[in-house]
């Protein structure tokens, strides 16, 4: 007699488990909750690489390299460092600015001079490149699990995130004061806040983590947490309003992280207005009617920054996407818009060109590809996508960009 409830209870149980194999299956094929991706392209990005698609191999075999590497990562934690931010809490992030050295005509280097395009050494000893190591972890650990669908891959990194931002012994404050110091001169700068571009990056990851067992609620809600916190300093702070106000790509990424946080913590009202009353501003003062970047043509490094901002534009008309704000196809009187500065650099791509700005690095034009075939898709122009193929070799064939923003097959 007492059989029949433990069999009875045996179905109930083998039933409740077949309900939740068909959620999370349900749940495996919804997209992603990303931002600065198309969450549809992951989907069937995903589906080509279960297919085995021969075009995406090398990509594939190389992301599983780093995946493997990423494994033995980290933690990181901004206490690891030797300097002590001027609060004495190093919890607090700190790094130096990557162009400013020691003036060789002063006994102790004081104040520091700036080098534009020429990178200090003692960079690297702050916050940002823990900061790196973080992310560069993690996105290869998420994109890694929502593909592969390895449970190892988001286990670790959850991990990485729990350490770097929420436990009390290792977590770092949400502010970044002490961002990009110059010896001599600030403690910190507003400037700053490009260091935590790299995070854009992190918050798609973490939607890539969100269908595995290792990211639970409480993960989830402490780091919505922490970047609302980080968000309302951004937003609030001296150094943060100054970032805002800031004329070339440091204004331009400055949008891309608050649009992206703000997206992350549930703030769509916070990302239309970006877009909106800021974005839409520096689309009409940063890029000339026939397309050129005045402000990152005159760096050392014009054409690196000309892309990196361009970069930053699609990653604003991306946003767009998802709150009705159509920056794709915003164009002043005059004829300024994103279309234009892309337009701009296609025929140095193409060889019909020399790039005559400066420029103290060599030149890739494989660094525009992801642009290319980005607008391509968002204008319906076949010729960016030729271009893209054109450049297109056995250089770049395993680029994680081949994941992200796939040629059509």
């Amino acid at each position: 007699m007492r059989l029949r409830p433990f069999l009875a209870g045996i179905v109930a149980l083998a039933a409740c488990l077949l309900a939740a194999g068909r959620l999370a299956t349900a749940s495996a094929a919804d997209p992603p909750r990303v931002f600065l991706i198309d969450p549809e392209g992951l989907v069937a990005t995903r589906g080509r690489v279960a297919a085995g698609d021969a075009a995406l191999t090398p990509a594939v075999e190389r992301l599983r390299k780093e995946a493997a590497a990423a494994l033995g990562a980290g933690p990181f934690s901004v206490v690891e460092k030797d300097m002590v931010p001027p609060s004495g809490d190093k919890h607090d992030y700190m790094s130096i600015g990557p162009y400013w050295w020691p003036d060789p005509d002063k006994p102790d280097g004081l104040p520091y001079i700036r080098r534009d395009g020429e990178v200090n050494p003692e960079r690297h000893e702050g916050d940002n490149t823990r900061l790196r190591g973080l992310t560069r972890a993690v996105e290869t650990l998420g994109l890694a699990y929502y593909l592969f669908e390895h449970e190892p891959y988001a286990e670790h990194a959850a991990k990485l995130l729990r350490t770097f931002f929420l436990d009390p012994q290792t977590r770092m404050n949400p502010h970044l004061q002490f961002g990009q110091a110059i010896p001599g001169r600030v403690t910190g700068r507003g400037i700053g806040l490009i260091d935590t571009v790299a995070l854009t990056g992190l918050v798609d990851a973490v939607g890539m983590l969100e269908g595995s067992a290792a990211w639970t609620e409480d993960d989830q809600e402490g780091l919505v947490a922490w970047f609302g916190e980080y968000l309302e300093w951004m937003l609030t702070s001296d150094h943060g309003r100054a970032e805002r106000r800031y004329f070339n790509n440091h204004g331009t990424w400055y949008d891309v992280q608050v649009g992206s946080f703000a997206s992350f913590v549930g703030r769509e009202d916070l990302v239309r207005t970006t877009l909106t009353d800021w974005s839409k501003g520096r689309i009409a003062s940063q890029i000339e009617p026939g397309g050129a970047q005045q402000h990152e043509l005159r760096r050392t490094l014009s054409f690196n920054y000309s892309v990196m901002n361009l970069r930053g534009f699609m990653h604003l008309a991306t946003l767009g996407e998802q709150v009705g704000v159509d920056l794709w196809n915003y164009r002043t009187e005059d004829g300024r818009s994103i279309r234009a500065a892309l337009d701009f650099l296609v025929p140095y791509a193409r060889g019909e060109r020399e790039w005559k700005h400066r420029q103290i690095r060599p030149i890739s034009y494989q660094t525009l590809i992801p642009h290319l075939r980005r607008a391509a898709v968002a204008y319906g122009e076949p010729a960016y996508a030729e271009l893209a193929a054109r450049l297109d070799d056995d250089s770049t064939a395993a680029g994680r960009f081949q994941l992200l923003y796939p040629s059509a097959r």
